[in-house]
């Protein structure tokens, strides 16, 4: 995403009211800025035939609050009240398809690494946001890499909580495979088995068998990989949540991300070894098929998924006071 994909924000909320995107700025002493106390959610909002609708706004504020919660911040508002402020930023800036980045963090309070005495900070910023892996990611798939960087034990870093610290170790893994030539990277945990990409849950494809790593493995509960689990299930296919050695990613028959921003995209190749046959296999164009029906709205929303909301007109600034003639 370049800057000039912002171009079109007009407006931020920050701690209960729409203000000026330019308004929406920090102090320079701000607690998270220096120590990385935030915590973040990434959620997609699909153009549907009924409206703009947020794919499960719910759980992701759901997930924001608890990742607040581990850290000992409260969060001074509630689920429902993040979820309404996210439609109201939505039609605000009268988008009918956007990325929707909700914000906690520690603000100007004091300094040190004690971070008790900051305030509590909230922002929801939307802007439009296409493939998070390139224009052709989901015809064509991606070349991987994997990554020298493990990711952090679950002893010494919360994995489930969405900090923004913990994307230092995921800023690694990224640079390290874009500077070698390929897409993204896929890290190990620190036992040497499978983990997860830089911002997004992995899935292998094995005999028919979908099989992505555990919690164990210090990956985030991804919200994708959740939604993706519960098609494949749905759709007779078999899956399973275990550890898997390094090697599956070269002998396993297909290989896909997940991920908000990355939706479902499909590996073609892990160390410039292909994946299967390097092309995206069938199981993965399924539930990839399956996912963009249910987050745009073709297929029946059995689970509840979608939040519909209709764009309302932006905040109006007071009137300029009429010139007197005189």
């Amino acid at each position: 995403m370049s800057k000039e994909s912002l171009a079109t924000v007009r407006w931020v909320w920050k701690n209960g009211e729409l203000i000026k995107f330019e308004d929406a700025t920090v102090h320079v002493l701000t607690h998270a800025l220096h120590y990385g106390s935030g915590w973040f959610e990434g959620i997609r909002c699909y153009e549907t035939a009924r409206g703009p609708a947020v794919f499960r706004l719910r759980e992701h504020m759901e997930r924001l609050v608890a990742s607040c919660k581990i850290f000992r911040a409260d969060l001074p508002f509630s689920v429902e009240e993040m979820c309404q402020a996210a439609i109201d930023t939505i039609g605000a800036n009268e988008y009918n398809e956007c990325y929707v980045r909700p914000i906690v963090f520690r603000g100007f309070g004091s300094v040190g690494v004690n971070p008790l005495n900051n305030p509590i900070e909230s922002f929801i910023i939307v802007w439009p946001w296409g493939k998070y892996l390139g224009p052709e990611a989901h015809e064509l798939g991606v070349d991987t890499c994997v990554s020298t960087w493990r990711r952090l034990a679950p002893s010494g870093f919360p994995a489930s909580a969405k900090a923004t610290g913990t994307y230092l170790n995921s800023q690694l893994i990224k640079m390290e495979a874009v500077l070698g030539g390929f897409a993204e990277g896929i890290a190990l945990d620190e036992s040497g088995h499978l983990a997860e990409g830089s911002g997004e849950n992995l899935f292998l494809v094995n005999d028919g068998v979908v099989l992505t790593p555990p919690r164990i493995s210090s990956i985030l509960p991804g919200i994708t990989r959740s939604t993706i689990l519960t098609l494949a299930e749905e759709m007779g296919i078999p899956v399973r949540r275990k550890r898997l050695p390094r090697a599956m990613l070269y002998t396993c028959d297909e290989a896909f991300f997940t991920g908000t921003a990355a939706e479902v995209t499909p590996i073609r190749s892990v160390d410039r070894i292909p994946v299967g046959e390097g092309k995206p296999g069938p199981i993965t164009r399924r539930l990839m098929e399956a996912y963009m029906d249910v987050v745009c709205g073709r297929r029946p929303d059995h689970h509840g998924w979608l939040t519909y909301c209709q764009p309302t007109p932006p905040a109006r600034q007071p009137a300029e006071p009429a010139e007197v003639v005189r």
